[in-house]
C-alpha cells in the first residue's frame, strides 16, 4: 500500500514495471473501486486520487495498459466516473480518470485502405513512387507514452514552431543579396508581362479622343467598398456595368468607412442547442427589385415534386441540362432557376461561373458543381458572435468514444459513402444522411455511420501526399428539420485548432438559397478539437513513433426537412470563382479610366492558366508627359493562396481587387500613384482538387521559393522570375505581400523580415555602429493596425527562420532586396480586440480588409519622403473633405492594439519592442496616423510657398 500511494522514493521505470509484473495493476484498480464505493461523501479524495496517479504512472507502459485492459479498467473506470461528469467537485478525479482512459485506449488505424490520398496524379517525367503503407498500429518494445497533450508544431503559415534556435544568426543569410537564380536572358520573356512599360495606347486615342481619362457614364463602375454591413449591388448584364438598386443609391467611400468604424455590431446569439444559423435573417436579405416576383415564384416551386432536389443541388457542368438524364421537368425547373437567379450577388454571374467551371481540369476530372458556388453567396446582415464553449464537452466526447469500444453492439458502423470504394454505397430509401464531395474544392474521402444521427468523416489527403487532412467541403442531403446532428471528422492532423476557441465551421443550406438567403452561415454547438485513438504506424509516419491524429467534433441543426446543404471548414472560394470574378471585373471598369489586364502568368502541372493581373490608371492622355508618368509608377506585387485551404486568403484578395477597381476617391488616387501587379491564386491546382496545403506533387509550395523548377512548380517559378525581371530593370516593388490563413491565432497581421529583431531574439549582440537597418518595414503594419478594425499589430513578428528561408516573404527580402516583404495573416475564427471583439470573420470583414490594406499602402506613400507634391496636394484635398477622421483614425488604432490574454498557442510569439531602433530609413516611424493631416497640409503649404518663393525671383530676374 505504501508504494501504491506513492511514499516510496520516485517510481522508476524498472520500478514500476516491476509493479505490473506482481499485478499491482488489478490490486489497484479494486482499491479504488472500494474506496469510491463507500466514500459516498468524497472525504477521502486525495486517497483515491492517489491511487488513479499510480495507475496513471503504471500504464505509460505497454504491458501496464495491457494488464489494465485485461483487468478491464477501461470498463471499470467508465462505469465509476459516468455518472459524475457534471460534478465539480469530483474534478481531480474525473481529470485523473480521463487521462488514464485516454492512455489506455488501444490505439488503431484509421478505417482507410490507405494512408495515400484517394487522387493520384502523374506528374510529367516522373517515376510512379511506390504506395506508403496500409495504416495498421506498430508493434514495439514498451514505450513512454507523449502524453495528451502536445505542443502545437502549426508555423508562418502553419507548419512548424519555431524555438529560438531556429532563428538565423549567419550574417550572409541575413544579408540582402539581389540576383537572379537564373540567367539573365531568361528573365526577358516576362517583359510582355509588363506591357505598359512599353505600351503606346495610340490605338486608344483614336478610340477615345486624345483625352483619355473623360467620364463616361456607361462605364463607371458604382461599387461600394467592401463592409462588414455590405449594401447590395446588381450586375446589368446586358450593359456590362454595376449599379445600385434604386432604394440605395449612395456611395460610400473608404474613408467615410474609416470615419464610421465598428462600435456596436448586430450579432447572433448562440446560447444554445436549439439556435439555428438561420434565425433572425430576414425573409429577403437581397432585397430584390427590379424583379420581385423572382422569390415568390421560387417559394412555390419548393412544394413542387417534379423536380429533383438532389440534381438542382449538384448540378452537371454543361452548356444546358439538355443532356441530363433527370426528369425534363426537373431540366426545366433548373434552367428556370438560372434565369430567376438573384442578379444582387455582388460579381456573380451563375452563366459565367458555369463556363469557366467546364474549362477547369481537376484530377479526378469533377462532372458535378457545388451549388454554393454556381448560385453564389451574399454575406448574412448579422455578424456572428464566437460561439461560448460549453464546459465538459471535451469528456463527454471521450466517454463516448470510450462507450463505443465497450458497448460495440450499440453502434452502426455503416459506411454510407467513400471515394475508395464502388458507387454508389448509399441507400437512397434509408433514413440516413447522404454525402458526395466531388466537386472543385470539395474534400470529404469516407462518412461512417455510427449512431442514428452521428457520423464519423475522414478527410482526403492533400494529392500525391498522405498529409494534410484538415480542409473539408461536402454535400449532405436528407436532412430533417430541428434534428441534432453530431459529425466527428476524425483524422485531421493539427494539435490544436481555434474550434477548441470559438470557432464554428460553415454551412450553406440550398433552400435557403432559393428562399431568397443564399448566404455561408457559421454554424455548430458542443463544438470541441482532441487528440483521439487513432495512429498511423511508424513506417507510414516516417518517425520513431505513429502519427496521432485529432477530432473535430461538433453538433448542427439543419433549417429544413429534406434540404441540402454544405459543410466546409472556411467559407469556399473556388478557381472557377476567381476565373469568372476577374471576367466580370474586367467588364465593370471603365476602360477609358482604369487599366486592367488579364494575363497567364503560366500553366500549372494540372493544365490550368495561374492568372497575373495588372491595375492602375490609364494616362491621362498620350502626351509623352503623360505617357511618362504612367510608366514610372512605382510597383506593388500581392500574391495569394498559395495554401489551398486558406479560402480566407482568397476573400481578402476578393475585397482587394474590387477596391482598386471601385470608384471610391481612394482607388482613384492609388491607381493613379502606383502599377498592382496581382497573382490571386498562386496554387490552382490544389485549390481545385481540395488539398489542403500542397500541389499536386504533395509538396508546400511556400517551401519553394529558393531553386524553384520551371517543370515542377510552374507558379512559384515564374511569380520569381517576375520578380527577378522587375528588380533587373530598377522597378522592384516597394511592398510584396503575400495573403494567408492562420489557423491558430485570431485577428489580421504581418509577418516581416527585420536582421536587427532577430538577432536580438536570437541573444546575439546588435550594435548600433556596426549594424544599421530601414525599420520602415514596420510603418506598414503600424498604419494598419490604426485603420482596420480586424488588424492587431501585437501579433505581428519580424522574426527570420532558418525553416523559412525558402518562403516567399524571406527570399523576395533577401534576393531581391525588399524591405517591405510581407506576409499576411487572417484568422479562420476571428477577433478578440478592436471593435470586433469576440465576433467571427465573415466574407465581409474579410474582404473589408483587403480594401484597408489598400488604403494603408496610400498613406504608407503619403508618409514617405519621396512623395511627389501632386499627391500630397490630392491627399490633402480628399483628408480635408473627411470631417474628423483623425478623430476616428485614433479611436481604430486604440481599439485594435490591444493585445489579447486569451491562452491560446502561438505560431511566432511577437517580438519585445526593446531594440534601440535608428531611424536611418529617413523617416520618423513613431510618428502618430492621427498627424497625417496636418503633416501633409505642411507639405503643401511648405511646396507652395517654396514655388510662390521661386516665381517672385523669377519675375525679380526679368525685370532686372
Amino acid at each position: 500500500m505504501v508504494f501504491c500511494l506513492g511514499m516510496r522514493p520516485p517510481c522508476t521505470e524498472s520500478n514500476s514495471r516491476r509493479a505490473v509484473n506482481r499485478g499491482y495493476v488489478t490490486s489497484l484498480l479494486r482499491l479504488h473501486q472500494d474506496w469510491h464505493n463507500h466514500d459516498t461523501a468524497n472525504t477521502y479524495m486525495l486517497i483515491r486520487q492517489g491511487l488513479l496517479l499510480c495507475l496513471k504512472r503504471l500504464t505509460t507502459l505497454r504491458s501496464g495498459r495491457e494488464a489494465f485492459l485485461a483487468a478491464q479498467g477501461l470498463e471499470m473506470l467508465f462505469t465509476i466516473t459516468q455518472n459524475c461528469l457534471d460534478n465539480k467537485n469530483m474534478e481531480p478525479i474525473i481529470s485523473a480518470v480521463l487521462q488514464i482512459l485516454r492512455q489506455c485506449y488501444p490505439k488503431s488505424p484509421l478505417p482507410l485502405v490507405t494512408v495515400n490520398s484517394a487522387y493520384s496524379f502523374m506528374v510529367p517525367g516522373s517515376v510512379t513512387s511506390e504506395p506508403l503503407p496500409a495504416v495498421t498500429e506498430g508493434k514495439g518494445k514498451d514505450f513512454e507514452d507523449d502524453g495528451d497533450e502536445e505542443v502545437d508544431k502549426d508555423s508562418d503559415s502553419d507548419e512548424v514552431k519555431e524555438e529560438d534556435d531556429d532563428l538565423e544568426t549567419d550574417m550572409d543569410k541575413l544579408s540582402s543579396k539581389p540576383g537572379p537564380d537564373r540567367p539573365e536572358e531568361e528573365l526577358m520573356q516576362y517583359e510582355a508581362m509588363c506591357p505598359e512599360l512599353s505600351y503606346s495606347f495610340e490605338e486608344l486615342e483614336s478610340k477615345f479622343g486624345d483625352d483619355l481619362n473623360l467620364e463616361d457614364t456607361q462605364y463607371v463602375n458604382h461599387y461600394d467598398i467592401p463592409t462588414a454591413s455590405p449594401r447590395q449591388r446588381c450586375f446589368n448584364k446586358d450593359q456590362s456595368s454595376w449599379e445600385h438598386e434604386r432604394e440605395d443609391p449612395v456611395q460610400t467611400s473608404i474613408l467615410d468607412r474609416v470615419k464610421t468604424g465598428r462600435s456596436t455590431v448586430p450579432l447572433y446569439s448562440k446560447k444554445g442547442p436549439e439556435m439555428n444559423s438561420y434565425i433572425n435573417v430576414q425573409t429577403n436579405v437581397l432585397g430584390i427589385g427590379s424583379s420581385g416576383n423572382d422569390i415568390p415564384d421560387v417559394h412555390t416551386s419548393l412544394g413542387e415534386d417534379a423536380w429533383d432536389i438532389e440534381e438542382i443541388s449538384c448540378p452537371r457542368m454543361s452548356a444546358s441540362f439538355s443532356n441530363s438524364t433527370k426528369p425534363r421537368e426537373t431540366v426545366d425547373f433548373i434552367n428556370k432557376l438560372l434565369h430567376t437567379h438573384p442578379k444582387c450577388i455582388p460579381f456573380h454571374d451563375p452563366y459565367l461561373y458555369m463556363a469557366k467551371a467546364r474549362r477547369t481540369r481537376s484530377v479526378a476530372d469533377f462532372k458535378m458543381m457545388a451549388f454554393p458556388d454556381l448560385w453564389g453567396h451574399c454575406p448574412p446582415p448579422s455578424a456572428q458572435s464566437m460561439l461560448e464553449r460549453k464546459w465538459g464537452v471535451q469528456r463527454i466526447k471521450i466517454f463516448e468514444d470510450v462507450q463505443r469500444l465497450i458497448q460495440p453492439t450499440n453502434v452502426i458502423n455503416k459506411v454510407v459513402f467513400s471515394l475508395d470504394e464502388p458507387w454508389p454505397l448509399q441507400d437512397t430509401a434509408s433514413d440516413s444522411l447522404r454525402f458526395f464531395s466531388k466537386f472543385e474544392s470539395g474534400n470529404l474521402r469516407k462518412a461512417i455511420q455510427v449512431r442514428e444521427f452521428e457520423y464519423d468523416l475522414l478527410v482526403n489527403a492533400d494529392v500525391n501526399s498522405s498529409q494534410h487532412q484538415q480542409w473539408f467541403y461536402f454535400k449532405v442531403s436528407g436532412t430533417r428539420a430541428a434534428i441534432p446532428y453530431r459529425f466527428n471528422v476524425i483524422n485531421c492532423e493539427k494539435p490544436n485548432s481555434q474550434f477548441n476557441y470559438g470557432m464554428q465551421p460553415t454551412l450553406y443550406s440550398v433552400k435557403e438559397a432559393l428562399l431568397g438567403r443564399p448566404s455561408w452561415v457559421r454554424t455548430g454547438y458542443e463544438i470541441c478539437y482532441y487528440k483521439n485513438h487513432y495512429q498511423q504506424n511508424t513506417a507510414a509516419a516516417g518517425r520513431a513513433s505513429g502519427k496521432c491524429f485529432y477530432t473535430l467534433t461538433f453538433v448542427t441543426t439543419f433549417p429544413h426537412t429534406e434540404d441540402v446543404c454544405y459543410l466546409a471548414y472556411h467559407y469556399p472560394y473556388t478557381y472557377s470563382a476567381l476565373m469568372s470574378h476577374l471576367d466580370i471585373l474586367e467588364k465593370s471598369i471603365n476602360p477609358r479610366q482604369v487599366y486592367f489586364r488579364q494575363d497567364v502568368l503560366c500553366q500549372t502541372l494540372g493544365g490550368n492558366p495561374c492568372p497575373l493581373v495588372t491595375i492602375t490608371a490609364m494616362p491621362q492622355s498620350t502626351s509623352p508627359d503623360h505617357l511618362e508618368q504612367f510608366r514610372h509608377r512605382p510597383y506593388h506585387v500581392i500574391t495569394a493562396r498559395v495554401h489551398p485551404g486558406e479560402s480566407n486568403a482568397s476573400w481578402v484578395m476578393k475585397g482587394t481587387l474590387e477596391f482598386l477597381v471601385s470608384s471610391d476617391p481612394v482607388a482613384r488616387l492609388l491607381r493613379e500613384t502606383f502599377i498592382f501587379k496581382i497573382i490571386p491564386m498562386l496554387n490552382p491546382d490544389g485549390v481545385i482538387n481540395g488539398n489542403h496545403r500542397c500541389s499536386l506533387r504533395g509538396e508546400d509550395l511556400n517551401r519553394q521559393w529558393l531553386s524553384p523548377s520551371a517543370h515542377l512548380q510552374p507558379t512559384i517559378y515564374h511569380a520569381k522570375g517576375l520578380l527577378y525581371y522587375m528588380s533587373s530593370i530598377g522597378r522592384k516593388p516597394i511592398v510584396f505581400c503575400d495573403f494567408h490563413g492562420h489557423s491558430q491565432r485570431k485577428n489580421v497581421f504581418l509577418y516581416g523580415c527585420s536582421t536587427k529583431e532577430t538577432l536580438w531574439q536570437a541573444g546575439c549582440t546588435v550594435g548600433a555602429s556596426t549594424l544599421l537597418e530601414d525599420v520602415s518595414y514596420r510603418t506598414l503594419p503600424k498604419i494598419l493596425d490604426k485603420l482596420a478594425p480586424a488588424f492587431t499589430m501585437s501579433s505581428c513578428s519580424f522574426l527570420v527562420e532558418k525553416s523559412r528561408a525558402s518562403t516567399a516573404r524571406v527570399v523576395v527580402w533577401r534576393e531581391m532586396g525588399v524591405s517591405r516583404s510581407y506576409t499576411m495573416e487572417s484568422s479562420y475564427c476571428g477577433c478578440n480586440q478592436g471593435p470586433y471583439q469576440g465576433l467571427q470573420f465573415g466574407t465581409s470583414e474579410l474582404e473589408e480588409m483587403g480594401a484597408m490594406f489598400c488604403l494603408g499602402l496610400l498613406i504608407l506613400e503619403l508618409k514617405s519622403m519621396n512623395c511627389s507634391y501632386h499627391l500630397l496636394a490630392r491627399a490633402a484635398t480628399l483628408l480635408s473633405a473627411e470631417e474628423d477622421l483623425d478623430h476616428h483614425l485614433q479611436r481604430c488604432g486604440s481599439g485594435s492594439s490591444s493585445s489579447s490574454s486569451t491562452s491560446e498557442l502561438d505560431d511566432e510569439p511577437p517580438c519585445m519592442e526593446e531594440i534601440d531602433y535608428n531611424t536611418d530609413g529617413g523617416l520618423d516611424q513613431e510618428a502618430s496616423l492621427s498627424e497625417l493631416e496636418q503633416e501633409i497640409q505642411e507639405c503643401t503649404f511648405n511646396k507652395d510657398k517654396g514655388e510662390e518663393e521661386e516665381e517672385e525671383t523669377g519675375r525679380r530676374r526679368a525685370i532686372s
